[in-house]
């Protein structure tokens, strides 16, 4: 699963970094069980629409330490409500836990956690999202190219914080807020099924190199740009879906 990568990413009208990982199918069918472990992807619908799931519940957990920021959650809300129908409304619920000491993570391990420290699952007419706030980096990475989050399963997603804190320190970086929130908008619309990852294309605006993500500029789901002289001078303001990949969302029964 190709999943966006960055050492920076670099959007016409806002420059803010996003990073996600590309080997993500690894996880084993064993864990591929329940409605909440299956494909990512496969539940693009059941997030968009109110046909089989009223209300959405988002399960965070993180390390202590490492919990996201107010206005991250408050961004990933709004991000939320202006693209999914669901009448009985939306829920976060936020706890931390003590470190697993495993860090750097394999996304076998990151699947392993969840197993352990999730306790919501899709019941009656609510769908629920897990959200592990980790306290290290994907194992993968390297000095050029690093990992924000990846979005493994249908209703399973990883933030690498430890990275996030790093990438917000660098000068001219964006707001710790505005990567955390990009990064959340970002994955959550790989659940939703962007881009052609079970939410099927209205038009042709699949990356032809970096799969499952947007070829128009400045798209929340455009794929990086790499660069490897250091990061480039970026703002704070949160990119935002193109016409496509909300025409794409609309046709798949969301807002």
């Amino acid at each position: 699963m190709q999943l966006i990568k960055l050492l920076g990413y670099i959007f016409i009208s806002s420059f803010i970094l996003i990073g996600c990982s590309d080997d993500d199918n690894t996880i084993t069918n064993s864990v591929l069980q329940a409605s909440n472990r299956q494909p990512l992807g496969s539940s693009a619908n059941d997030l968009l629409s109110d046909t089989n799931y009223n209300s959405l519940t988002i399960e965070i957990v993180a390390v202590q330490g490492f919990e996201p920021t107010r206005d991250a959650i408050e961004g990933f809300r709004d991000f939320l409500q202006d693209r999914l129908f669901k009448p009985n409304g939306i829920t976060i619920t936020q706890r931390s836990i003590p470190s697993s000491g495993k860090a750097p993570f394999a996304i076998e391990e990151i699947a392993e956690i969840e197993n352990t420290n999730r306790t919501l699952f899709n019941k009656e007419d609510d769908i629920t999202v897990y959200i592990y706030f980790a306290d290290g980096r994907r194992e993968a990475d390297t000095s050029e190219q690093v990992t924000l989050g990846s979005a493994y399963l249908n209703t399973s997603i990883v933030i690498y914080k430890e990275t996030l804190l790093q990438l917000s320190t660098r000068t001219g970086s964006p707001a710790l807020s505005a990567i955390e929130t990009a990064t959340l908008n970002h994955e959550f619309a790989h659940l939703m099924g962007l881009v052609n990852l079970g939410t099927p294309l209205q038009s042709q605006h699949e990356d032809s190199e970096e799969h499952n993500h947007c070829n128009v500029s400045g798209c929340l789901m455009e794929s990086a740009i790499k660069f490897g002289m250091g990061m480039m001078s970026i703002g704070d303001m949160i990119p935002q879906l193109d016409s496509q990949c909300i025409a794409d969302l609309r046709a798949n029964g969301g807002k």
